[in-house]
């Protein structure tokens, strides 16, 4: 008996895992949406490692639901593995349908971050007609909060801060009508069942709800009035940015006589009036994750006290529905800064926001939907031909993207500055939103929070906990608490791993870590470092020649004592009476006496390989900085004097070779004495800060010839310098050489969690052939 070819193939039933980014985008609709028009029975549903289907059909109508899924996925998901195997017993499905979701085992999907209004959204939000018109929460599965209301996986309502406000039968039927775009939306709510607005003094008395509280926002900032609007992922305090005097008064009332401020521009037209935007650019202001960024430009039209000292400006487009109608019922742009005082957190609580901004805020424009974990505004700029993360937060936190393999379980604390943690699981790596300095009491507090969040969120307990190696540090000290096991990294081989497992980089490499300091292997500050990576671990190859630092930790915040010690270091003690230098003749005779004690004696006068510090010592030689009020000010002026061309006039570095297994040494002296040359002849402060940054440029590309690896990594905040890293990456190219350097990733310290995760892993899985070298320094 012969079968009939021409019989339909019988009934298959697939079980298909999805991991990713698909939970909180509108994943399990989308399935749904396919799987009905392809006549597939079945169900979808979220679990804890993603989204989970189990669906039945003909062979052929299964292969092509996969492949939807895979090339049509909405346009917020991120699928990183698809997974398919035959389950049993087809034919018990009647239609396809959406699941509760599953809540067994450990949590490895991956988070959605929050985002911007879809354009959908905007508008219903401007639609008189629509039931959610000038509704300041309006929301869809394409758009708005995540993270920051998220309180466990799988992303349901009942597991985020909406769970408090129980929709109303309209937003139900949409909830459950497939062809809604908030057809499971989690968050999604109307003026009669979500979130609502009140404007409050800061005893807490309610002045006005509703569409009346955003009225009196707007005549109150109209009227000069600092205003706190609780947003997002926390409080921002916004001023009219047009008048210097309203916001020099934001300026004293926070304590923040000089660091730039954000401006928040209504709409992209009436921000490009203000700035020059490449196409670049504008994609990321406008991307759904809508940072703050940096753009190039000195007549902005804005109060000058915006960003003193600097040629660019921090700009941002509205990122949720309340900005975009507070911005457009004002008509003007407003500095939108961080709900905090200098050192602190963000605010997120309306209580404590009250407490601590009581006295900087006028009045206080609120809503009574809880966020979960404060997220910064994320800041961005456009260098050598790619956007580069300075700050990592809202839009881009939790979740990162790496092939570079790393072990489940694992923990990084990071460093004492910018600080971030983060956290190995299946999904991937996630990497924490910046949470600040660990300075003050609040942020430590953020950090403690951050760690127990991330690990309940993904039901596991951390194993082994990567830190810095500075003892000092509050978030070495936890790790070594939290254990059970530790592994210290040093601070520089940390930013250049962080490079290597953004880009999924294997040696050998030279890892180039310039920034402010860090604790080296010899005990003294590193900062300017030159570093061979490959199967054996590293090496360090070369540095800057050292400096004393007369005071220690009093040079970060005043650069004229790292200009004293390279000074000293130079001259000796004659250089204290040379008072026609001006970091000189800026201490009195009295502390110039104190400070010679110092710098014989090696009290309280570490030794500094710091580039960083480099920077802060010729910005004060040539007059622009004496002290600073914030991190890296005097750098920051210093390259805001000159342009980026490369092939400027250059002083030169001395490069001494000692011989093997001895690190090669970086002289700064013969360029110390070109910049005192060019000052005795008046030259001007951009030609000289132009020469300065084109030595370091030819230095860089010098010390990689001499090394003979054709791949080099920049890392460390020197590299947020975007002229000293658009310069270097054209010159290593126009050299030969493949170039690396942090994108999705800070180069500054809010990069080290990955990198001393990504580190302590390798050395992990290499642990018999992975050493640090042997060396003797110079």
């Amino acid at each position: 008996m012969t079968q009939d070819s021409t019989a339909e193939p019988p009934l298959t039933r697939w079980r298909v895992c999805v991991r990713g980014i698909v939970q909180g985008v509108g994943f399990r609709p989308f399935v749904y949406r396919q799987a009905t028009d392809l006549g597939v029975t079945g169900w979808v549903g979220n679990s804890p490692e993603g989204v989970e289907i189990e669906a039945e059909g003909h062979p052929l109508v299964l292969k092509q639901l996969v492949s939807a899924l895979i090339q049509h996925a909405p346009a917020n998901a991120r699928i990183d593995d698809v997974h398919t195997e035959p389950v049993a017993h087809p034919g018990a499905f009647r239609e396809f349908s959406i699941r509760e979701s599953q809540k067994r085992g450990e949590a490895s999907a991956q988070l959605p971050a929050d985002w911007a209004t879809c354009q959908q959204c905007l508008q219903e939000l401007y639609d008189p007609d629509n039931r959610r018109y000038r509704y300041p929460f309006i929301n869809c599965t394409d758009c708005g909060p995540r993270y920051s209301l998220i309180e466990a996986l799988p992303y349901d309502r009942a597991n985020t801060a909406m769970k408090h406000f129980q929709m109303c039968g309209r937003c139900l039927e949409e909830y459950h009508d497939p062809a809604s775009r908030r057809f499971h939306a989690e968050a999604a709510a109307c003026p009669d069942c979500g979130p609502h607005l009140a404007f409050c003094r800061s005893d807490g008395d309610t002045l006005a709800e509703g569409g009346a509280a955003l009225a009196v926002a707007v005549s109150r900032l109209a009227a000069g009035e600092i205003i706190a609007l609780k947003g997002v992922g926390g409080f921002q305090l916004l001023v009219d940015a047009r008048k210097l005097q309203r916001v020099q008064r934001l300026r004293e009332r926070k304590g923040r006589p000089d660091k730039p401020l954000a401006v928040m521009f209504g709409s992209m037209e009436s921000l490009q009036v203000a700035c020059p935007v490449t196409e670049q650019e504008r994609q990321l202001l406008a991307g759904p994750e809508r940072p703050i960024v940096l753009l190039h430009t000195r007549n902005h039209g804005l109060a000058d006290n915006i960003a003193p000292g600097r040629s660019e400006l921090g700009v941002m487009l509205p990122s949720t529905p309340l900005h975009e109608l507070l911005l457009r019922d004002l008509g003007f742009p407003v500095v939108a800064t961080s709900g905090n005082r200098s050192g602190e957190p963000i605010a997120i609580d309306n209580s404590d926001a009250r407490a601590r901004l009581a006295d900087i805020a006028d009045g206080f424009l609120v809503h009574d939907r809880s966020i979960l974990r404060p997220l910064d505004d994320s800041v961005a700029h456009v260098v050598a031909g790619r956007p580069q993360l300075l700050r990592r937060a809202r839009g881009y936190s939790p979740n990162l993207f790496l092939s570079f393999p790393m072990l489940p379980g694992w923990g990084a604390t990071g460093g004492h500055l910018k600080t971030t943690v983060a956290l190995s699981t299946d999904a991937g790596v996630v990497l924490s939103q910046h949470l600040g300095d660990m300075d003050s009491v609040l942020g430590r507090e953020g950090f403690e929070h951050t760690v127990d969040s991330l690990q309940g969120l993904f039901a596991t307990r951390v194993q082994c906990w990567a830190h810095d190696d500075h003892p000092d540090y509050y978030t070495t000290r936890r790790a070594q608490e939290m254990g059970p096991v530790q592994r210290p990294v040093q601070h520089h081989v940390a930013h250049i791993a962080a490079v290597m497992a953004e880009h999924g980089i294997r040696e050998p490499i030279l890892g180039v870590a310039w920034d402010g300091s860090g604790l080296g292997e010899d005990q003294t500050l590193w900062g300017g470092e030159f570093l061979r990576v490959d199967s054996r671990g590293y090496k360090r190859l070369a540095h800057l020649r050292r400096f004393p630092l007369p005071g220690g930790e009093a040079a970060a915040r005043e650069p004229r004592r790292s200009a004293l010690g390279i000074l000293y270091a130079l001259m000796g003690e004659p250089v204290m009476g040379f008072e026609s230098l001006l970091p000189v003749s800026d201490f009195s005779r009295a502390e110039r006496k104190l400070l010679l004690q110092a710098l014989k004696s090696g009290l309280n006068a570490p030794e500094t390989s710091s580039i960083g510090r480099l920077f802060d010592a010729v910005a004060a030689l040539v007059g622009i900085r004496q002290k600073a009020s914030y991190e890296g000010q005097a750098a920051a002026e210093l390259e805001a004097m000159q342009g980026c061309e490369a092939g400027a006039r250059a002083y030169k570095f001395g490069l001494s070779v000692p011989g093997a297994d001895r690190p090669w040494q970086v002289d700064w002296e013969p360029v110390i004495q070109g910049i005192l040359a060019d000052i005795a002849r008046s030259a001007p402060v951009s030609e000289i800060s132009a020469a300065f940054q084109q030595a370091l440029v030819n230095v860089i590309v010098r010390v990689a010839k001499r090394a003979e690896l054709s791949r080099i990594a920049l890392g460390g905040g020197c590299f947020q310098n975007a002229c000293l890293l658009g310069t270097t990456v054209t010159a290593l190219n126009r050299a030969g050489f493949q170039v690396f350097w942090p994108c999705q990733v800070p180069p500054n310290d809010g990069g080290l969690a990955l990198g001393q995760l990504a580190w302590a892993s390798r050395v992990h899985q290499n642990r018999e052939a992975l050493c640090v070298w042997p060396y003797q320094d110079v």
